[in-house]
């Protein structure tokens, strides 16, 4: 049985200050994670999960990401010229991965504001949303986990994990009721609390799955933290009409627009590479 969510929408218009100056002219979400672009793992992860329709809120300056996905036939001439087979069909697979479109969000006001520019791609059914900065290694696609839950309650699903205390103030925070196992109700939900006002230790982190009602709350939600529209805001206000299910999904993050995150990815991801692994791995120990 196919998938019941068939969209998902891709924040990207991020200007990756933090990484400056390798993103003065390369968009961030196109800086490899060992031997391909971080974005690249997010598409893969969503077509895993039988995501069908792609949407990239795009900004200006990132035309690379475009590029990546489409068909190169320069390149593929010269690698079929020179039969280098192996990395003509690696070249040719990224442009046959999925459906993906463009949207452009023209100034940078927030999370929110972001989803809310793909609104008329995805009004109509509930939506997947993949935040760019995070990768999730997991046995079973992390959209896929909370797809699951959605295919179950039938409402919106975040994907939450546990958060030490002193990082707590970087995370939308859940206030959650246990359903089962790794399932929770979310009660209340506060963008960057204070450690001591924090409702639990369970921070989202950026999978989500959103019925399409979440586009008129957008539209009414005032400007939060940073004067920027924040998701969690509007997610607080849904609470209010809807229930919202959180999942404590299986796998391992990595926060690829942290600096130390990055490198953990690079380095894990190539570990984790039949071709190269062990050869890292001896090196890393020689360190």
């Amino acid at each position: 049985m196919g998938s019941v969510i068939k969209k998902a929408v891709i924040p990207c218009a991020g200007l990756g200050t933090r990484f400056l100056p390798a993103t003065k002219a390369q968009p961030k979400e196109m800086l490899p994670v060992f031997d391909r672009p971080a974005i690249q793992y997010i598409i893969e992860e969503a077509l895993a999960s039988d995501i069908e329709d792609i949407v990239l809120v795009t900004g200006r300056g990132k035309q690379a990401i475009e590029n990546h996905f489409d068909k190169s036939f320069e390149l593929e001439h010269y690698l079929k010229e020179r039969k280098q087979f192996q990395l003509l069909n690696n070249v040719e697979r990224i442009a046959e991965l999925a459906d993906i479109y463009y949207v452009r969000q023209k100034q940078p006001l927030g999370l929110g504001h972001a989803i809310s520019c793909a609104k008329s791609y995805l009004q109509h059914e509930p939506f997947a949303v993949f935040l760019a900065d995070d990768l999730i290694y997991s046995k079973t696609p992390a959209i896929k986990q909370l797809i699951d839950v959605y295919s179950k309650y039938n409402c919106s699903v975040l994907a939450v994990q546990e958060v030490p205390k002193d990082k707590i103030s970087h995370y939308g925070v859940i206030k959650p009721v246990k359903v089962s196992g790794n399932v929770f109700k979310v009660e209340d939900i506060v963008e960057k609390p204070a450690p001591e006002n924090a409702p639990s230790n369970l921070g989202v982190v950026g999978r989500y799955i959103l019925v399409p009602e979440i586009f008129d709350i957008l539209e009414k939600v005032q400007k939060g933290k940073g004067g920027e529209i924040q998701l969690t805001d509007a997610i607080k206000l849904l609470l209010k009409t809807k229930p919202v299910y959180a999942v404590k999904f299986s796998g391992k993050r990595y926060d690829t627009g942290d600096k130390l995150g990055y490198m953990k990815a690079s380095i894990e991801y190539a570990l984790r590479d039949k071709e190269i692994g062990s050869k890292l791995k001896g090196y890393l120990k020689t360190l």
